[in-house]
Order: structure tokens, then C-alpha cells, then sequence
């Protein structure tokens, strides 16, 4: 399950967990009429967070927050991870489909779209399951995987028999908005695994949030202090450089960036949208080398 935290500029500040129905079809703001400060996986960092910006843009602030709210009180949702590439479920394979079962009708959305637990879900979720290699209490799928099912199995029980509830289109490509545009081949099902064509293997960020996640740094981790390690990581990695130590200089840059990709999970936002926003600004940018260096125009 994935909280967004929405801004409506001048109007609101407020916490959905479907952009679509909440924002644009029920308040009638269209895409490029709002913004998305946040994503958390965690309601309850969710809602301290809506609290907190609502204070920082100046809106009235929740009386009640929002993990507070009857509508949110004793879900049965499993509190899983969602990456780029994998959902992770809080618990080991043994005990999964147990877990599933006690959680049939949770939905949640990752980038390749919006996932549901059902009789079917379960089936495909138990045959291309696997154990978390930092955690062996918890287990994962692949979302891409994940979403070929879906795109095969278009009106498997799902409530609204494979419509989309808000619009009445089919649903398909796992839910995504633009869909999987081609498919040549069947495959990624409980009956047939896929060994069409290679898994994405999670990338060094996604490791780094698996790991963050399951030690609690997101739950429980405080931005100020994950700031101040940051500051300890550059000062030893300045040392290295000075000393020309060359393996105490590639641990610095490497514990640095682990800190700031946790640092910007804390905030709400990816590392990689960072990286990309800074690579834009810079891309095109022009100016020349003085003193070793590069100075803008």
C-alpha cells in the first residue's frame, strides 16, 4: 500500500492512497493541478507527514490524523515494501499464503500498477515467491512479473469484473495507466513461470531500501540524524582523500550515498529522482575548469 500526500496549491494538503478517485475524480483537480509531495508505505509516517507539511504551507491542520481516522482503523493490511522492482511481504514463504488469505481485497501500487490479493493473486504470488537473501522472515515477488499476470488475467475476480471502477475501461498491464503496449508471448502465470525472458535483478538503491526497511530506519529514523551521519560520512571520506587511501576513499563514497538514498526515503522521495533533477539542471549546462574546478557561466 503506498500513501501519497497530495497538495492542491492554495487549497489543500491531504493523503490518498488512489490519486485518481480521491484527487482528480471526486475534487475535480486534473493532473498538472496538484503535486506530490510524498510516498510512504507506512500510514502512520503518512499521516505525521501530511501533519507536518500542512504546518509548513500554512494550511488549517488535521484535528484528527490520518491513521487516526475510522475509515483507517483496524485494516488488516500487511505492512509490505514496495520498490521499483519488488513487493516485500512481511513474513516468510511458510507462512505467506496464510498471511494472504487474512488480507484477500488489499491493494496497494508500485510503478507498473495497481496490485490486489485475491484467490488468483495468491496462486501466482506463492508459485514465484522468494526469500528475502537479507531477511529469511520475509519474501518477495518481482512487480514486472507480477504485472504480466495481471495483463493475462484480466477479470480474475476482481470487484468490479475487470473494469476499472472509476471509468469502466478494461483493465490491464498489472493496472498500469498506459498499459503494456505489446505482449508476444504467455507466460508469468501459476502454471507457467516466466523463463521467457531474463527477471530484472533489484538495483543497488532497491538493495539499500530492502536493507534500511527491515533494520526500521524508515519507521523509526529521524531526517536530522540521518543528516548528521551524512556529515560524518564526508568528513572520513575527506580524510581518505588526503591520506590516498584508496579502499578507505571507495567505502566514504559508498557510505555516503547509502545515507542519502535512506535520506531521501525519509523525506518521502526516491534517490534516482534526485540523481535525475540534478543530472537535468546540469545536462546542459556550460562553463570551464579553474583550479582544478568546474566553474558554471
Amino acid at each position: 500500500m503506498i500513501y501519497y500526500i497530495y497538495h492542491i496549491p492554495g487549497k489543500k494538503i491531504g493523503v490518498t492512497t488512489n490519486l485518481k478517485s480521491r484527487v482528480e475524480d471526486q475534487q475535480g483537480y486534473g493532473p498538472g493541478e496538484y503535486e506530490i509531495l510524498g510516498r510512504y508505505t507506512d500510514i502512520k509516517g503518512a499521516a505525521e507527514r501530511e501533519l507536518y507539511y500542512q504546518r509548513l504551507y500554512g494550511y488549517p491542520v488535521d484535528i484528527v490524523p490520518y491513521d487516526k481516522l475510522n475509515c483507517n482503523k483496524n485494516k488488516l493490511n500487511m505492512k509490505i515494501n514496495v520498490t521499483e522492482q519488488t513487493t516485500t511481504f512481511p513474513c516468510p514463504v511458510n507462512k505467506l499464503k496464510g498471511r494472504l488469505m487474512d488480507n484477500i481485497g488489499m491493494t496497494w501500487e508500485t510503478d507498473h500498477g495497481i496490485f490486489f490479493i485475491n484467490e488468483y493473486s495468491i496462486k501466482w504470488i506463492m508459485a514465484n515467491v522468494k526469500t528475502s537473501m537479507f531477511n529469511k522472515q520475509r519474501s518477495y515477488v518481482y512487480n514486472k512479473a507480477f504485472a504480466r499476470f495481471y495483463d493475462n488475467h484480466q477479470t480474475h475476480d476482481y470487484p468490479s469484473n475487470g473494469k476499472d471502477q472509476y471509468n469502466g475501461k478494461t483493465l490491464h498491464g498489472g493496472l498500469a495507466p498506459t498499459g503494456m503496449k505489446e505482449r508476444s508471448y504467455e507466460c508469468c502465470d501459476e502454471y507457467n513461470p516466466c523463463t521467457c525472458e531474463p527477471q530484472l535483478e533489484p538495483s543497488q538503491f532497491d538493495l539499500i531500501r530492502e536493507w534500511a526497511y527491515e533494520r526500521g530506519l524508515y519507521e523509526n529514523g529521524d531526517p536530522k540524524t540521518q543528516a548528521l551521519k551524512l556529515v560524518e560520512e564526508v568528513g572520513e571520506t575527506c580524510r581518505a582523500i588526503l591520506k590516498e587511501d584508496g579502499p578507505e576513499i571507495e567505502d566514504g563514497i559508498g557510505d555516503c550515498v547509502v545515507v542519502l538514498t535512506n535520506l531521501a526515503e525519509l523525506h518521502g522521495i526516491r534517490i534516482e529522482y534526485c540523481i535525475d533533477a540534478a543530472y537535468n539542471e546540469i545536462k546542459n549546462r556550460k562553463g570551464k575548469m579553474v583550479n582544478g574546478t568546474y566553474k558554471k557561466d
